[in-house]
This record gives structure tokens, C-alpha cells and sequence, in this order.
């Protein structure tokens, strides 16, 4: 096996890895409701402890792993997420403290894993030549859906939710150690003062790495509101059974996920700028069908629309962010960074409005930010992939 051929199997297993980390967590949720006798708005404000903890290691990831490379990086990380799932394992039995402070720590632990494994992903992208980090993403829907499973049939055995995180603890580092180990070294195609440059490089200051952040931002509140709402607004908007509510929802992961695995197809063929808009006119047209129509039927076809036209602003992002190698890693902290502010703010933005005008018509708030998104997508065009300046030759004494 080649060495770029392992780097893309070890990127899937990283991907997977969250994905499962999230999914096994939110399986769990309605028991840790009902163990802690939490109300709707107290689980709120516990599950809000992982946000918070990725948008506090959000912004410095970037210049961890440009000072210990996205594979060591990933490995302590792992540890990390490990011991925050085993203080929320032995939280659940009776301390709400103790599950959010573990799920501040997996919180932590999941910004800093973003951005290492879209780093990794960007850096065998460019290696292969081709575009892969759409599939990459698809592997984290694949590592969600399997995460949920494997909850189902927890639940369904009566396996306690401490014994279940358990299992994840152990699994998580035992995964993700060897999977690091295949990853390709960050650093051993860049020259000395192409390292420097990144240690010392301000992202927040670049125009472009901040537009790629809207477009990304528009592309995270239509994945997460989709992700937070379609089941409930199935059933509260369009009046069907919760088992109804909850295949619109799979539909729309289904829909997301084999869009991510056939994306590098349609990114070969119209390129990044291109692609953007079309989805974004998918994901526009999506969203109208399912606001409007009063047809189960065509609200389902609304979902799968919608799925398509959100699943591939998040890869291309990451990897726009990443076209220059030595500045991959503070450029996607930034992007990701301003991409999870929608994952945080939208979800309960979209259930204020939707208090007024009823939740179907509060998501037409989606649309919004998709419009500029549209405009601005010309800066996800691939930029030069020359190396940065060399930096400039030592003075020379002048001889006496």
C-alpha cells in the first residue's frame, strides 16, 4: 500500500471517528434527560457546553497544529475527547456538573480534531492531486449514521449510557493512535522559512480567509438548521407521525452524505466556484419547496434538495482554505472558527422567530445569508500554489 493510498484510509478513519463521537453522544440524550431530570430549556443549557468548548479552541487550533503537525496533534486530542466522554459517563449517574464539564472537554477536544483532520485531509488532497475532501466529509455522515446505530441497539439491550460512553472512551484513542501514525507529515515539503512564516501568520486579517468564513458561515446554518429542525417542523408544520418526522431527517442526511461522496465528480468538472452556486441554488430551491408547499409529498422532496445543496460548502471551504500548504492550518482554524458560530446561534435563532411566524416560515431565515454567500463564492477560486517568498538572504559584514 502507498503511502498517499494510507493517508486517505487513516483521513477516513479520523473523519469517521467524530462523527461517531457526536452520534453515540446524542443517541444517549434522552436517557442523560431523564437520569438528571433535566427540563427541555436545563438540557439546553447543559448540551450548550460542547459549543462553547469548540468556539474556545476554535480560533488557536490552527497554530496548535502548525507547531505539532496534524497527526500528534490529533493523537492527544483523541485523549482529550476520551477523558471528557469518561467524566460525562460517570456524570450521568446523578452530577450535571460533572456532564458539563466533560462535554466542555469533548467540546475542546472536537474544534482542535476539526481542524487537524481537514488539515490532514487538505494536505493528501493536494498530494493526490484531485479533490477528496468532500468524501472525507462524507466519511464523518458515514461514522454519524454508524455512531446512531450502535446507540439504537444500546438502547434497545438496556446497556446503561455509563457503560455505553465507556466503550467509546477506550474505542476513541485506540482508533485514532495507528490511524495517526499513516497520516502524511505537514511540514516535510516546506522550506524552513515557509514554517516560520506559518508560526507567525495573522488569518483574521486576510480578506479572503474571512469571506471563505461567511461562505461557510451560510453553509453551516443550512446543514445545522436542517440537522435541528426538519424532524420537529415535519411534525409540528406539516402534521405527520413522529416516525415520519424522523425519516425526513434521515432523508436529509442520506441526501447530504451521498452528495459529499460524489462532490469531487461534479468539483472536477465545474470547479469550486461554480459547484458553490449551484448548490446554493439547490439547497435555496430546497428550502422554498419545503416553506411553501403544502404536500407531504413535495415537503420530502424539499428535504432531499436541501440536503444536496448543504453538503459540500464545508469541504470546499476547507479545502480553498488550505491552497497554500505552509498556511493550511491557521487559514482553516479561522474558517472553521467563524463556520460554528451558525452551528451555535442559528439553531436557536431559528426557534425565536419561529415562535412568531411558526417554525416551516422561520427557516425561509436560512435563505438569507446564502444570498451573499452566492456573490462571494468567486473567492473560493484556487489561488497560486507557489511557494511563499523566500525569505530574504542575512546582511553580510562588511569587511574592515
Amino acid at each position: 500500500m502507498s503511502r498517499e493510498t494510507a493517508a486517505i484510509r487513516a483521513s477516513y478513519v479520523a473523519f469517521v471517528g467524530i462523527g461517531v463521537i457526536n452520534a453515540t453522544w446524542a443517541s444517549r440524550i434522552p436517557q442523560v434527560k431523564s437520569q438528571l431530570h433535566l427540563s427541555s430549556s436545563g438540557l439546553g443549557l447543559v448540551l450548550l457546553a460542547t459549543a462553547v468548548g469548540s468556539l474556545v479552541s476554535l480560533p488557536g487550533s490552527g497554530r496548535l497544529v502548525v507547531r505539532l503537525g496534524s497527526d500528534r496533534t490529533l493523537r492527544w486530542i483523541s485523549l482529550l475527547s476520551a477523558a471528557g466522554v469518561v467524566v460525562v459517563a460517570f456524570g450521568v449517574r446523578g452530577s450535571v456538573a460533572a456532564v458539563v464539564a466533560g462535554l466542555f472537554m469533548i467540546g475542546l477536544a472536537a474544534g482542535i480534531w476539526d481542524v487537524a483532520v481537514n488539515v490532514q485531509g487538505a494536505r493528501v488532497e493536494q498530494q493526490a492531486g484531485r479533490s477528496l475532501m468532500p468524501r472525507f466529509h462524507a466519511w464523518y455522515g458515514v461514522g454519524t449514521v454508524g455512531g446512531a446505530l450502535v446507540g439504537v441497539v444500546m438502547v434497545a439491550a438496556h446497556v446503561s449510557v455509563t457503560v455505553d460512553l465507556l466503550i467509546l472512551a477506550a474505542v476513541i484513542p485506540a482508533a485514532i493512535w495507528p490511524a495517526s501514525a499513516r497520516f502524511l507529515s505537514d511540514s516535510d515539503h516546506l522550506e524552513p522559512h515557509e514554517h516560520a512564516a506559518a508560526r507567525s501568520h495573522r488569518p483574521w486579517r486576510e480578506r479572503r480567509t474571512l469571506l471563505l468564513g461567511v461562505i461557510l458561515l451560510a453553509f453551516a446554518l443550512t446543514e445545522g438548521s436542517g440537522n435541528d429542525w426538519i424532524s420537529v417542523s415535519m411534525i409540528q408544520g406539516h402534521h405527520v407521525t413522529p416516525v415520519l418526522g424522523t425519516v425526513a431527517y434521515g432523508l436529509f442526511l442520506a441526501t447530504m452524505t451521498v452528495s459529499r461522496w460524489n462532490g469531487p465528480h461534479l468539483l472536477e468538472r465545474i470547479g469550486r466556484v461554480r459547484t458553490l452556486r449551484l448548490l446554493i441554488s439547490i439547497a435555496i430551491g430546497g428550502l422554498l419547496v419545503f416553506i411553501l408547499t403544502p404536500w407531504v409529498a413535495l415537503a420530502y422532496l424539499g428535504v432531499a434538495l436541501w440536503g444536496i445543496g448543504a453538503s459540500l460548502g464545508f469541504p470546499v471551504g476547507m479545502s480553498a482554505g488550505a491552497d497554500q500548504p505552509a498556511l493550511a492550518a491557521p487559514r482553516v482554524g479561522v474558517i472553521a472558527s467563524i463556520g460554528y458560530v451558525a452551528f451555535l446561534a442559528g439553531p436557536p435563532l431559528i426557534g425565536l422567530i419561529a415562535s412568531s411566524l411558526g417554525l416551516p416560515h422561520a427557516l425561509g431565515l436560512v435563505i438569507l445569508p446564502l444570498l451573499p454567500a452566492a456573490v462571494l463564492a468567486t473567492v473560493a477560486a484556487p489561488i497560486s500554489e507557489s511557494r511563499l517568498s523566500p525569505a530574504p538572504p542575512a546582511p553580510q559584514p562588511v569587511p574592515e
